[in-house]
């Protein structure tokens, strides 16, 4: 066996309307931890479900070494399955249960082959995913959608899989959950690939391979490690652009002087013809010559122009298109000792059952604070959100707001008019705002030219994101205390980078629910509560 564990030779795929996705594409995976990232849109869960067998390639191969185990970011799962079932197991623990009845039948045995110890080792791997306390009966319509994607995982898991293939994993997961996965997949000793914008998850890897344009590049170490390279292999793509605009600058300097001298030389030579008194065929050679050696002269250095100038492109290309976020929003400024929100012995209904233990919660967020909302799935941080907004009204207790705007953003992106352009959205959301500081603003946060003007029903989820920035940290008012609830989901890191950087510029109070602990990081989260078991927590930054 060859060191790579997934070849993939030559491979073609197009969608049934002959839209392509891959054309030609050759990799290796090698044993070991790989993520693999690329902006949505780009083929990443295609890619991995062409290597697991659910789609077929037009053209090329794919081998995979060995046992494989595949989890899907959106699982295929009945609702009325047992979690046996979904673990695959039932058969064989069946099968034990006869023999333990007395049944000694010879296709008992076929089906437990080798798995004597399937449920030891099931309900290890059960405990090692937080699922302990979930019995093997129990039906999967009653499980939260993170128990779900981890008991998917334990299925895979359970088939001891050579190579395993996983489709952002972490989606649906809280804190704690993650960080259950990550010591999981820290014990892999098979050749893994993922597809995650789970930065911490990536900086487990021990490589990461970038899909873009078609083709795979492979980066050894984490994803700090491959930004690292990615930021120096842009530093020595500009150093080369700026060396190309030089060099072209200097050849087209060259041959303007060339031309110059040739002129030069060519009106001194006819003077000196003119004057000598020759024969007007042997002038008329000698300008003839004149005119040729200038010729080809102008033609050398309009050459070494065109090379000049070729590889200033080929320079270009070699640059990746930075597109970041970055602008200032001083109308957004709340001074320190303003209190954005109070909330006093809250009571709220959660569904049939109280958001909040004993005599409510409280909660004051005062001046620019950066908060962190956590908790596990379920926990009611949505609906805190929604009470903080005025959404929702608590059944008891107070709560008072002060007088500059409130903007959520729900993880839905529903705050603006489809039907309406993103330059329209803003004018909507900015009425007394000049146009061309409407354009202005849209340019910076990346919608240039007809961008701008498409519908934002059209839009991809990172450019309505980018709209929704912009139309609400630009309104009039400016929000003074912005609400946003898991706003990395489904982003690219792309995307998610452009959405730090926003946050960064804002400068009101915000609270946020994210699982992501890189992007609260680099948005400057400087609080962190935690709601659990009714009860609202103030707690420093998780461990890491």
């Amino acid at each position: 066996m060859s060191d790579a564990l997934i070849v993939v030779s030559n491979l073609s795929f197009s969608w049934p309307d002959d839209t392509p996705v891959f054309e030609d594409l050759s990799f290796t995976i090698p044993a070991g931890r790989t993520g693999l990232v690329a902006p949505n849109g780009a083929g990443k869960s295609t890619l991995l479900r062409l290597i697991a067998g659910a789609l077929r390639p037009a053209a090329g191969s794919v081998t995979v070494e060995g046992v494989l185990g595949y989890l899907p970011q959106t699982l295929p799962l009945v609702g009325d399955l047992t979690v046996a079932e979904v673990l695959e197991i039932a058969p064989v623990i069946r099968a034990l249960n006869a023999i333990e009845s007395g049944d000694a039948s010879e296709e008992h045995f076929t089906t437990i082959g080798n798995d004597w110890d399937i449920e030891e080792r099931t309900r290890a791997q059960l405990d090692r995913l937080g699922l302990g306390d979930v019995s093997l009966t129990r039906r999967l319509h009653t499980l939260s959608g993170g128990q779900v994607v981890s008991l998917g995982l334990a299925a895979q898991l359970l088939k001891r899989p050579d190579v395993l293939l996983l489709d952002e994993p972490t989606n649906n997961l809280d804190l704690d959950a993650r960080h259950r996965l990550y010591d999981v997949l820290g014990d892999w000793n098979g050749c893994l690939l993922l597809v995650s914008h789970d930065r911490a998850l990536l900086d487990r890897m021990d490589r990461i391979a970038e899909l873009d344009q078609g083709e795979i590049r492979s980066y050894g170490g984490n994803f700090t490690e491959y930004e690292e390279a990615v930021r120096a292999g842009r530093e020595v793509a500009e150093k080369n652009i700026r060396n190309a605009e030089q060099e072209v600058r200097r050849e087209k300097r060259e041959m303007q002087q060339a031309r110059e001298r040739a002129a030069r030389r060519a009106g001194n030579a006819a003077r000196n013809l003119k004057s000598a008194g020759l024969p007007k065929i042997f002038a008329g050679t000698m300008k003839r010559r004149a005119q040729e050696s200038a010729g080809r002269a102008n033609e050398t250095h309009a050459a070494r122009v065109s090379e000049a100038r070729a590889r200033l492109d080929e320079a270009g290309r070699a640059l990746r298109d930075e597109q970041k976020i970055a602008l200032e929003l001083p109308g957004t400024r709340v001074p320190a000792g303003r209190t954005v929100f109070l909330g006093e012995r809250m009571q709220v209904r959660y569904g049939e059952r109280a958001l909040f233990a004993g005599e409510g919660a409280d909660l004051t967020i005062r001046g620019p604070e950066r908060i962190a909302l956590t908790g596990p799935n379920g926990a009611g941080k949505s609906t805190l959100l929604r009470v903080v907004n005025g959404e929702l009204e608590p059944e008891g207790g107070g709560t008072k707001r002060a007088d500059g705007r409130v903007a959520y953003l729900s993880q839905r992106l529903d705050l603006l008019d489809l039907d309406r352009t993103v330059a329209e959205n803003l004018a909507a959301f900015a009425p007394g705002m000049p146009e061309a500081q409407r354009m202005n603003l849209l340019a910076r946060f990346l919608f240039r030219g007809s961008r701008m003007h498409l519908p934002v029903g059209v839009l991809s989820g990172g450019e309505r994101l980018r709209a929704t920035l912009a139309c609400v940290l630009c309104a009039e008012p400016a929000p003074q205390l912005l609400l946003l609830d898991e706003p990395t989901n489904n982003l690219d890191l792309v995307s998610v980078t452009q959405l730090e950087g926003a946050l960064q510029s804002y400068e009101g109070a915000f609270m946020v629910v994210s699982h992501d602990e890189r992007f609260l990081a680099e948005i400057g989260v400087d609080r962190w509560l935690r709601l659990s078991e009714g009860r609202l927590l103030e707690t420093g930054a998780p461990d890491v």
